[in-house]
């Protein structure tokens, strides 16, 4: 579904990653593991087109992507859930997922809203309330959940735990294998090995920007 194939990218002078080679299938949960400043979060950003990659090629279904524009690799299919969240604070829940929203693909399972707010239910008693005034973990799922409704056939998770209550990091852990239940792959750059060994089915670890089998 996904690959890359060394893959090498950076910002400015700065070289960050160094010939990277990862691949994540339909239905699988691949953990892309390693302590801050590895490379997880730039990995993510170049597999997305966020950065320019420097050498390398990342495939999409096959296809080449990695001159893509994020925009064009989004509505190929391929979701992206930052670590900063980055919902649109002064819309309501709702909104927010309305503005995710994208028509059914071939190939993805399609979330509409009652799925999204079955697979988040806290969220269906908020869907008027404005983004800025939801707590880290219900923008966490609310972001997750805005991505889902773009119906993705593949999901990039980065850091999805960070910082959430033990009630919230449950609920987002059932909602990946929900997502690998339903066939979207999924690669999650995570520190927690505890979280990761709950809902992956293998995974990379990350040292230096250069990565191994974990």
């Amino acid at each position: 579904m996904l690959e890359a194939r060394d893959l090498s990218a950076g910002y400015g002078r700065a070289q960050i990653l160094f010939g990277l080679d990862l691949a994540i299938d339909r239905g699988e949960v691949v953990a892309l593991l390693g302590r801050n400043g590895a490379g997880k979060s730039t990995t993510l950003k170049a597999l997305m087109g966020l950065i320019e990659t420097r050498s390398g090629e990342v495939r999409f279904e096959g296809a080449h992507i990695e001159r893509h524009a994020p925009h064009e690799i989004a509505r190929l299919g391929l979701g992206y859930v930052p670590e900063d969240r980055r919902i649109f604070t002064d819309l309501t829940v709702a909104e927010n997922l309305e503005v995710g929203r994208q028509p059914a693909r071939t190939g993805a399972p399609t979330w509409g809203t009652e799925k999204l707010l079955a697979l988040f239910p806290a969220l269906g008693a908020m869907l008027k309330r404005r983004g800025g005034s939801m707590s880290g973990g219900e923008q966490q799922m609310l972001c997750i959940a805005r991505t889902l409704a773009g119906n993705p056939k593949a999901i990039l998770l980065d850091e999805p735990s960070e910082g959430l209550a033990p009630v919230i990091v449950d609920q987002v852990a059932a909602a990946i294998l929900e997502m690998k239940w339903a066939g979207v792959a999924v690669l999650l750059a995570e520190q927690s090995a505890r979280f990761t060994e709950r809902v992956a089915d293998r995974g990379y670890k990350l040292e230096k920007g250069k990565i191994s089998p974990a």
